[in-house]
This record gives C-alpha cells, structure tokens and sequence, in this order.
C-alpha cells in the first residue's frame, strides 16, 4: 500500500510537471494580438500566411476589443502585440511604465475612415466635414435628429447615426478630426468596437450613417455607399491614390502595431513581427489599405531589429498626418 501511495504520489508530480512544462511552451507558442478593428483585417491576413508558412508551428490568436481595450490588455502584459488605429496616448504609456512593459511602435499601413451610407440613400452624394460636426457634436445629442436639419435639400426623414465604440481608435481619431478634439461627440448613436455590427446597421437601415476603416467598406461594397468628404477644396473620395497625395484629409491615417519588447525575447514572436513587416504591403493592399512606401518597412524592421522603444507622436492623437512623417520622427519614452 505504501509503495502503491508512493507510485501514485509520483505520477502527480510526473503529470503536474509534464502539465506544467507543456502548459507554459503552448503558451509560449501562442502570440496574442488584440485591439483595433481597424488593424484586424491587416493581421489576421499577416496571421494567416505566418501560421501556414511555419506549418502550423506556432498559433497566433487576434482579437477584437478596440484601440482602447487594446492598450488595457497590453498594459497588464495580457498580449504581445496591440493592434491600434491610433498613436498610444499618455495614460496608457504610464500604464506600461508601471507594470515595465516597454514597447516598440511600428506604422504598418494607412487607412481612409470612411463615411458610409445605405445605398437607398438617392439623397446623399457628398458631405462637407461641418455638416459631419453637425451631426456629431456633442451638443447634437437630442437636438439633430432629422436628415432636413443638415441640409435644406435633405428629406424630412430620422438620422440614424452608427459609430465606433468609445474604447476605438476610429472614434478618437474621427472625433478629433471633425470636432477638434477627441472623444468629443454625442452619444445617443449605436456604437460598436466591431465593425461587423456597423455594416450590418448602415445596410439595412434607408436613414443610417455611420463611419468606420476602409476595409470594412471594401468588403461590403454591396451593401454600402461611401461618401465624399469636402473640408474646403472640394469633395474627395476615398481612394488609395487619395490617401498617399494626402487629399482624402483629414481622414487619411496611419495604423499601427504595438510589441512588448518583452516578448520579443521569445523567437515566435520575434519572427512573427519580422514576417508582418516583410510581407504587410502586399497583405494591407488585399484587404484595402494603403502600404507604406518600402524604405518605411525597412526602417520599421531597424527599429525592431535595435529594440528602439518609445512613440513619435507625444502619447496624443494627431490629424492629417503624412506617410512621409512616420518614421521622421524622435522617439520619446
């Protein structure tokens, strides 16, 4: 019996370790990336292809809780990389700082955030960035609820209004870019971080706006209508060759991938954020964004390769930025 209590007690410790050893490298070849819905498009394709170039070796998980709820993942070290649509603002550089997470900022592709209409729309063919301030002040909130109210031209028809969720990167930087300041809007309007929810809202509602990234326009071209925008010198769509000659303003932004440096210590991770940097122009066109210019990966994989840490752009959002100016700039900590 004693020998029998001993063999059992062994076999405990023996599973516990085997449990424990297999446990941590499963995890250790699993690369966890979350936030922007936005970015989503661009790595999960990136996903897709390393997974199938290294046979399955690693997994690489991608979720979806915006910008924000990106950065709150990736502040607790919950995930190696953080998808976002926006630069990394100072209250999460602090949250990093004080649980040590350093992180190195990596431009990946630019994106149109579109305005979208539902094709039964005969009414709307452009929109001026004032007329969107309109719809989307926060002073709005309970007032503008009419489609005549925006235009005399416009029906006497409800304006449905779908939005990106307040822990997105695409409502930051929409808010800021039309109202001046970000977060800034009304919130009796439906939002979501999933953009899935939006198209689904926008097409098959007659009276519905709303705005989200490109990609999610691309795919669902069928199903939407997407709206010029005039800021003063006229409407413009949006297009690729508008968002490098930077006329799609001030819409046109920068996407971003965040890496722990920490993580980098671990070589799936290292050669997963290699292979996005190598292979993301042609993956970014597929699903509709704009690359960067070569000479921009290259400097992104010398800034990996040297474990440069830090933000270009001062823990704030920014409008109109040009793709000239991603990597132009010092990097503070």
């Amino acid at each position: 019996m004693k020998n029998l209590m001993h063999s059992v007690a062994a076999g405990i410790v023996a599973a516990a370790f085997v449990s424990q050893t297999f446990g941590l490298r499963a995890e250790t070849d699993t690369i966890r990336v979350d936030g922007s819905s936005t970015v989503y498009p661009v790595t999960e394709a990136v996903a897709e292809e390393f997974q199938a170039s290294t046979g399955g070796k690693f997994k690489v998980t991608v979720g979806i809780s915006g910008t924000g709820g990106g950065f709150k993942k990736f502040g607790r070290g919950e995930t190696d990389i953080s998808n976002a649509s926006r630069p990394i603002l100072e209250q999460e550089i602090a949250e990093c700082r004080k649980n040590g997470i350093e992180f190195i900022e990596l431009p990946v592709a630019f994106d149109a955030l579109t305005v979208m209409v539902n094709p039964q729309n005969t009414w709307v063919d452009k929109l001026t960035t004032d007329e969107l301030k309109r719809m989307w002040e926060p002073q709005a909130q309970g007032k503008i609820t009419n489609w005549k109210q925006i235009r005399d031209s416009f029906p006497d028809a409800p304006l449905k209004l779908y939005g990106a969720g307040a822990d997105s990167g695409t409502f930051d930087y929409f808010t800021e870019a039309i109202m001046g300041k970000p977060k800034a809007s009304r919130g009796d309007f439906t939002a979501s971080e999933d953009d899935n929810v939006l198209v689904q809202g926008i097409s098959t509602d007659k009276n519905a706006i709303g705005y989200f990234g490109y990609a999610y326009y691309a795919e669902n071209k069928d199903k939407l209508k997407a709206v010029p925008i005039d800021a003063g010198k006229g409407p413009v769509a949006p297009t690729e060759e508008t968002v490098i000659n930077a006329t799609y303003a001030p819409l046109s932004r920068p996407i971003f991938i965040y890496v722990s440096k920490k993580s980098l210590e671990r070589p799936a991770v290292r050669q997963f954020v290699e292979f996005y940097l190598k292979n993301v122009a042609d993956l970014a066109r597929e699903v509709k964004y704009v690359p960067l210019p070569p000479s921009a990966y290259e400097k992104g994989l010398e800034r990996l390769k040297a474990g440069e840490t830090g933000t270009a752009f001062g823990g704030h959002s920014e409008v109109g930025l040009h793709i000239d100016e991603l990597f132009n700039r010092p990097l503070k900590k």
